[in-house]
């Protein structure tokens, strides 16, 4: 598949985004909302996809926010603009959350403002150890997209995303995971051949459990003890009818490594 503004192939597995906008610094303008709304539309349907990774081109930016010149360029029209955009953007990052497939941020360089809010609703992020964090919203007057309000917040809380979005101030890849923002930090250099092999072992668990594990974390907050419970009745009541789950049991009782195909 082919598209305008992203590189989006699936091997053995594993689906791979690159924001392919080097020259904006990986900004999202409309159309690149658009692609990645029709990228994941298509993964939401497929069977083949079991891990996902999302980076962007180059080794400056993962991803600079939104692009700021395409807005300038239609102050015009640009509430429909904006409207647009963020339509397309957040139907991609609401099915990117429901996915079964876990969902990693390749962070290469700069995260700000919609690379931040991109970044903070994948599953995993591993991040090279040049890469920055900002949100950069309120610098040119503007308020958070992209998820991070619901995100951000619940992963490093409620005062320090007010710290981000109120000051802009910028995290190192040190800081950030001190925060809680990325799972692991890699060399610059190492950063692809590290975000593979977490992929590829996620790719050959059980995806449908994956994807049970990523609704109970996401449902989570919004629940009482005694409904979350019942939810976590429900999906592992499911989860035991799954291929997978047999397989799994079989193979711990025979002390054999489990063979899952994700289904």
């Amino acid at each position: 598949m082919e598209f305008e503004t992203m590189l989006f192939k699936v091997e053995d597995n594993i689906a791979r985004i690159t924001i392919n906008r080097e020259s904006s610094f990986n900004a999202v303008n409309g159309q690149a909302a658009k692609d990645l709304h029709d990228i994941v539309n298509f993964m939401a349907s497929s069977k083949d996809v079991r891990a996902v990774v999302i980076t962007g081109s180059g080794d400056k930016a993962f991803c600079a926010g939104g692009d700021v010149a395409e807005f300038h360029a239609n102050k015009h029209r640009l509430e429909a603009l904006v409207r647009e955009m963020t339509g397309y953007l957040h139907i991609a990052i609401s099915r990117l959350a429901w996915l079964d497939a876990p969902v990693i941020a390749a962070v290469n360089g700069a995260a700000a403002g919609a690379g931040l809010s991109l970044a903070a609703c994948c599953d995993l992020v591993i991040a090279s150890d040049t890469a920055k964090f900002t949100s950069a919203y309120t610098r040119i007057g503007l308020t958070p997209d992209g998820s991070s309000t619901y995100f951000l917040t619940r992963v490093i809380g409620r005062r320090r995303a007010l710290e981000l979005y109120l000051t802009n101030r910028t995290l190192t890849a040190q800081e950030a995971l001190d925060w809680g923002l990325v799972n692991r930090i890699v060399p610059a250099a190492d950063l692809q051949q590290e975000v593979d092999k977490l992929a590829r072992d996620l790719a050959a668990g059980p995806t449908l459990a994956h994807g049970g594990v990523k609704r109970l974390v996401l449902m989570s907050p919004n629940d009482t003890l005694e409904s979350q419970m019942e939810r976590e009745t429900r999906e592992i009541a499911r989860m035991v009818g799954t291929e997978d789950a047999k397989n799994g049991i079989t193979a711990f009782i025979n002390k054999q490594k489990p063979a899952f195909e994700g289904r």
